[in-house]
Formats: structure tokens, C-alpha cells, sequence
């Protein structure tokens, strides 16, 4: 559980942390602002490429199919849509019927253990400094279906997929393993129909101020702070694995390559669904824009120790028109974006139907990841909820909660239970 996860050390004050690294920063790149008003550039032939796409109803999000994943028929054209892109729907990664039935299981396992009766909203600060409309994600974690769709072989053929856009190797050293599975246990989404909601803002997680702060982050970004910001490559490892953002509720302690969830209804794009900015190297932008004259010594655009990194219509009203929706997605079909990628939840009125998801990232096996999963499936046994979200901890006694010996091989591995894993 937490007490097994690696974080790095808090500034003692952080104002201060922030001005020395941005002076770091700053003389590292040499001309900041000419190399910003380059990136700056390229950012915006971007958007207007993806603006007018949409404009045209041209398709912005990648759309696969699952049966050419598990054929191994994924058009070149798409492939290189998806690492142009970082996002992508996967139809079909299981069958209507089954996401379906886990649906109504889990409306059984919340309403057999009094959910309703008992659940009391904890502010954990996840979405702090953003804009959000009523919580409607619930902080289960161990039902079966869940479990199931974890460990299930089509969605280890997905992420496998997923984790193939990335460079395992880099740097002279292999730092994850992408044909290898370790699990990430998140909640689920359960919105009702004829919810009113203002959605979400833009952000992006898995570090915050730490993508300034940390050195293990100036490596992964070590072309961008070097000035080389056209040699940076989203899709390279390197140094990943070894970021330890600071203690929060924001934290993440696994190495996702993919943010992911499963969709348990039936979802259309103007229903508060996902938005992203379809720009992989976007973080780029966000980075050097910090780095400005307009933004005080301080201050890195928002960002703050503890919240999701704000994108803002101060500091990135370039980026934001890019903002574009999910297609149109039925039980079983996933939904995956990189981790850098810009994202938001958009604002619904008298939603149509029901709006479920199950939050499953893909997370490869490296140290790091195994060391969460190990915590994890100890939180698994006792019930209890995953050290990187607050301790709830609603299903110690819930009655149809699975235990070791219900999961596959497959699924014990992921948690660390698999003996030597």
C-alpha cells in the first residue's frame, strides 16, 4: 500500500524552487524566447490543421479495431495517425454483452453493500484548481467486473498494442517491458441520465510543478530544456521509469503509457464525454511557455504542488481550440490517450443516457510499476483502497468482492501475487 511508494522530497519553499529552476532552465535553452516562438509556431499550424479537420467533419480521434489488433491488421495509416495524434478508440476490445453485463453487476455490488447509504463525498483534491461539475466517480476499486476486464487477454492485447508506440530501449538501457502487463486499480464513472454538468477543464496529469522541479523529469524533457526541442520524442521511455512526483492525492506512482477507460454505456460526443488536444508534443509548449517573460518568476503558468496541471486560456489560449471529443462509443469499446496529452471532460444538460466508464490505463512492467502493483494487490486482499487515492476503503467487508482465487494467472501477475513476478 502507500507506505511502499517512492516520492520525491517537497521543497521546504517552493517559490523559491520554482525562481532557481526557471533561471536553470532558462540559461540551459540560451534564447528561451526565440525557441518558444518556434514551438509556438509549429504549435499553431497544428491546431489549425486539427480545427479545420473538424470543421470539414473529418474524424480528429484514431479510430482501431480490435479485431485487427489481435490479427496483427492495424493499418500503417492509423498507426501513424495514433503516434501523430496520441489518442485512439478501440472498438470492440470486448463484446457489447459482456461490458453490458458488467454494467449491471456492478449496479448490484454498489446497491447490495448500501453504497448510496454509506458513500460520503471526500474532496481528495485530484481535480483542485479546475473546473468540475458534481462527482460522479465512485472510489470502488475490487468489483468483478473490474477485476475481469483488467485481467482479460483482449485487454492485454490492447495495451500490448498501445505500449508498442513507445521506445522501450533508449539511452543504452531498456526501461520497460511493453509485451508485459502490471495493474494500475482505478475507479469507475457512473453519471445518470438527466445529469446537468459542467465537465471538466483542460489539464493534464502525472505530474504537475514536478515537470520543472524534478531532475528525473529535466532528463525526460532533457531536448526541450536543452533548446533541441525538435529532437524530443514523446514516445521515448527514457528516464520515465524513474520519476517520483511529491506526495498528493494528484500523485501518480506507475508509469502509464496510455490513460484509458472502458466504456459500460453507450456515449455520444455532446454528451460531457472526453475532449483532448490531439497534439502529442504539446508539452513542449506547456514547458517553455512557463518559462516566459509574461509569467512571474514564481509561477509556472497555475501549476501548483497537489493540483492536476491547469491549461488555461491566460497562459495556452492557443492550444485550446484543439480541443475535440471522443467519436461516438458503445459498451466495450476502450478509449486511450498518452500521458501528456491535454485533456478535459465536457459539459452536458439533460444527458441522454447513462454516461459509465471503467478507468483502466495501461501501465508495462518495469521496477516502478511492479512495486505499486506488489502495494496494490496487498490493498486488494485486505479490501482496501490503492495507495495513490484516498483511504476510503468502502469494500473491506463487501459481500461479492473477489479474492485471489477468483483472479487468472494473468490477473494475480499484474498484482504483484504471482509468486516471483
Amino acid at each position: 500500500m502507500s507506505s511502499s511508494v517512492v516520492t520525491s522530497d517537497v521543497p521546504a519553499d517552493f517559490p523559491e524552487a520554482i525562481r532557481a529552476a526557471k533561471a536553470r532552465l532558462r540559461e540551459q535553452i540560451g534564447d528561451y524566447q526565440a525557441v518558444f516562438a518556434e514551438v509556438e509556431t509549429a504549435m499553431q499550424a497544428q491546431v489549425d490543421a486539427i480545427v479545420a479537420a473538424r470543421s470539414a467533419g473529418e474524424p480528429i480521434w484514431p479510430v482501431v479495431q480490435f479485431a485487427d489488433i489481435e490479427a496483427g491488421t492495424v493499418p500503417e495509416e492509423t498507426r501513424i495517425r495514433i503516434r501523430e495524434r496520441g489518442c485512439a478508440v478501440v472498438k470492440g476490445t470486448f463484446p457489447r454483452a459482456q461490458a453490458e453485463d458488467w454494467d449491471a453487476h456492478l449496479v448490484k455490488y454498489l446497491d447490495n453493500n448500501n453504497f448510496d447509504d454509506v458513500y460520503q463525498y471526500v474532496d481528495d483534491g485530484v481535480f483542485g484548481g479546475l473546473a468540475a461539475g458534481k462527482p460522479s466517480i465512485f472510489p470502488i476499486y475490487w468489483s468483478r467486473p473490474q477485476m475481469e476486464a483488467r485481467e482479460d487477454e483482449r485487454m492485454v492485447a490492447t495495451r500490448r498494442f498501445l505500449n508498442g508506440f513507445w521506445k522501450a530501449e533508449s539511452e543504452g538501457r531498456v526501461w520497460f517491458d511493453a509485451s508485459r502487463d502490471t495493474a494500475y486499480p482505478d475507479r469507475v464513472r457512473r453519471r445518470a441520465p438527466h445529469t446537468n454538468s459542467a465537465g471538466l477543464s483542460a489539464h493534464t496529469d502525472s505530474g504537475s510543478v514536478e515537470r520543472w522541479l524534478l531532475p528525473a523529469y529535466h532528463k525526460v524533457f532533457r531536448h526541450v530544456f536543452s533548446g533541441r526541442w525538435r529532437d524530443y520524442d514523446a514516445w521515448d521511455g527514457a528516464y520515465r521509469t524513474e520519476v517520483n512526483e511529491f506526495p498528493s492525492t494528484v500523485m501518480c506512482s506507475a508509469f502509464r503509457t496510455f490513460q484509458g477507460w472502458t466504456a459500460l454505456s453507450d456515449m455520444h460526443p455532446e454528451d460531457g464525454v472526453l475532449h483532448v488536444v490531439p497534439i502529442v508534443e504539446a508539452m513542449v509548449y506547456m514547458l517553455l511557455r512557463a518559462l516566459q517573460d509574461d509569467v512571474d518568476d514564481d509561477d509556472l503558468c497555475g501549476a501548483a504542488n497537489g493540483q492536476s496541471l491547469p491549461i488555461t486560456a491566460r497562459y495556452h489560449s492557443l492550444l485550446l481550440p484543439a480541443l475535440s471529443p471522443i467519436p461516438a462509443v458503445e459498451p466495450g469499446d476502450t478509449v486511450w490517450w498518452h500521458g501528456d496529452v491535454i485533456h478535459s471532460v465536457g459539459p452536458v444538460a439533460d444527458q441522454r443516457g447513462w454516461g459509465n466508464v471503467m478507468y483502466i490505463p495501461a501501465t508495462p512492467w518495469c521496477e516502478k510499476n511492479l512495486a505499486y502493483a506488489k502495494a496494490c494487490g496487498e490493498a486488494f486482499l485486505a479490501g482496501v483502497s490503492p495507495g495513490d487515492f484516498a483511504a476510503e476503503d468502502y469494500e473491506v467487508t463487501w459481500a461479492e468482492r473477489p479474492s485471489s482465487a477468483d483472479l487468472s494467472d494473468i490477473g494475480r501477475e499484474q498484482l504483484g501475487l504471482a509468486g516471483d513476478a
